[in-house]
């Protein structure tokens, strides 16, 4: 920050605290209303439509809703990967069979997150993905993305860039978390485009 500068920044500590209080007030019907229109703008765009394979994430609590995408992914025949948190919050892969092909678990003290139930893929299976859905708390003008702060879709995107894989790399936020700045370090890998219930960002 410059001296010029007399507004300070939020760091990603406060920004995600700031926005995950917001979230939380949220009422059900508002959460079930944006999935639709996330689902719905989602799966208009271009690189979502062609994809063969698109690696999610199943939301948890009041995150932007992802299952009505997830459905929708799957009825049309694409295969759809989804994260399972390991020890070291490295990340294994499970295909998606629908809702009841998910399982609850709780990682420590942390949120429960759903699960795949099913066969293993192990890390490397994210790279055959044609579209990623990172979770995310922000992100700005830039594509820089503010994530949960545990540094699991770090790996994956490092995993992306070794082994030579260009997916799509989208986020699904809230209209008000796409902010004027999110603090980034010098190896964060922009997104290429934000969905929100009242459009798409792209960002590169």
């Amino acid at each position: 920050m410059s001296h010029d500068d007399p507004t300070p920044r939020p760091d990603k500590r406060t920004l995600r605290r700031d926005i995950l209080t917001a979230r939380n007030e949220l009422t059900a019907a508002d959460v079930r209303e944006a999935a639709e229109a996330l689902a719905a703008r989602a799966l208009a765009m271009p690189e979502v439509a062609r994809a063969h394979a698109v690696a999610a994430y199943v939301s948890v609590g009041a995150e932007p809703g992802t299952l009505a995408l997830l459905d929708a992914l799957r009825a049309r025949g694409v295969r759809v990967l989804l994260p399972v948190l390991l020890p070291d919050n490295d990340l294994d892969w499970g295909e998606y069979a629908g809702e009841s092909s998910l399982t609850r678990v709780r990682h420590g003290g942390r949120m429960e997150l759903c699960e795949p139930a099913g066969e293993r893929l192990g890390p490397d299976a994210v790279t055959e993905a044609d579209v990623v859905l990172l979770p995310g708390v922000a992100v700005d003008g830039r594509g820089t993305r503010l994530g949960r702060g545990g540094g699991s879709y770090d790996r994956v995107l490092a995993r992306l860039e070794r082994a030579g894989s260009r997916p799509a790399l989208l986020v699904l936020l809230y209209d008000a978390e796409v902010v004027e700045r999110v603090p980034g370090e010098p190896h964060d890998l922009p997104v290429d485009a934000v969905v929100t219930p009242s459009g798409v960002r792209r960002f590169r």
